[in-house]
């Protein structure tokens, strides 16, 4: 399974790299300035606090492009602890969000949950 990261610190795109290609995932870094996805991915992770708004338009490029891909939202803006599907969610055009700092477990769940473990 394919899981693409649009996150702009480096340190929490290893982590999250690091974490998911543990789990089993095949992990690769988006480029922010082309979010149409150069090769299909199962599941789509972006940072939506970042500079310009670039997080929330790569959103919706995202779901523009490839409606049927989940998104996963992450930021240190959301409430501590916030790891669901909602209005939040929605309102951002993502399938569930996650507050930042991130948990391993959290994200794993999350992961699993929307496109399964991997084989």
């Amino acid at each position: 399974m394919d899981i693409v990261i649009y996150e702009q610190d480096s340190l929490t795109r290893g982590l999250l790299q690091e974490w998911l290609g543990q789990a089993g995932y095949r992990v690769r870094a988006g480029r922010l300035r082309d979010a149409s996805l150069d090769r299909p991915a199962d599941l789509v992770i972006v940072n939506v606090y970042m500079p310009k708004h670039a997080g929330a338009r790569c959103v919706r490029d995202l779901q523009a492009a490839h409606p049927n891909t989940p998104i996963v939202a992450i930021s240190g803006q959301f409430r501590y602890g916030l790891c669901a599907v909602g209005a939040t969610a929605k309102n951002l055009g993502a399938t569930q969000v996650i507050a930042k700092p991130l948990n391993r477990t959290d994200l794993l769940n999350t992961v699993r949950g929307m496109i399964g473990a991997p084989e």
